[in-house]
């Protein structure tokens, strides 16, 4: 587990989903998805690594948007992509 002090929480925003409905590219694409993420700096939800796009993953990636939470019901943890652990 990474220590609060991580810089990449700096990251962290109040964020509303831009897309409740599901991951906002599998949806103008016509995908499917597994588990959805959400980005906490900008609000793009996006599928999960289970997924066969990975959405979440390469929105972290291309706009270095880190930190994600987890957008299913029930579930409450967030996800740093740079250092694969959870935060």
């Amino acid at each position: 587990m990474i220590p609060q002090s991580d810089p990449h929480l700096a990251l962290v925003r109040p964020v509303t989903a831009r897309t409740p409905q599901g991951c906002e590219e599998c949806l103008s694409l016509g995908g499917t998805w597994s588990h959805l993420r959400l980005c906490l700096t900008c609000g793009h939800v996006g599928c999960c690594d289970s997924s066969p796009n990975k959405h979440a993953r390469w929105h972290a990636a291309h706009e270095g948007h880190p930190i994600v939470e987890s957008f299913e019901p029930g579930e409450n943890w967030r996800w740093c992509f740079i250092d694969e652990a959870m935060v």
